[in-house]
């Protein structure tokens, strides 16, 4: 009986440290994952920054073009949602 008793602790402590074990590596996996989206976000901005800037060079370089464009965008968005 003392023996069983003996076998279901050192179960329970074996379980306690693999739950401890796999709270830590849980802990480093959220640490990882925060650390990547970090950098992609920072990619992101740093891509819709160089992008919209481009743009508005482009739209200094070529003012009618642009103008013209957003005509025939802004025509096409009213035939779109005329309905």
């Amino acid at each position: 009986m003392a023996d069983t008793a003996g076998k279901r602790s050192a179960q329970a402590e074996a379980l306690a440290d693999q739950i401890d074990a796999i709270r830590a590596d849980m802990q480093n996996l959220s640490s990882t994952v925060s650390r990547i989206a970090n950098t992609q976000i920072n990619r992101a901005q740093g891509k819709a920054m160089e992008t919209a800037q481009e743009a508005e060079d482009a739209i200094k370089r070529n003012p009618l073009q642009a103008v013209a464009i957003a005509a025939g965008l802004g025509f096409l968005f009213g035939v779109f949602t005329r309905r």
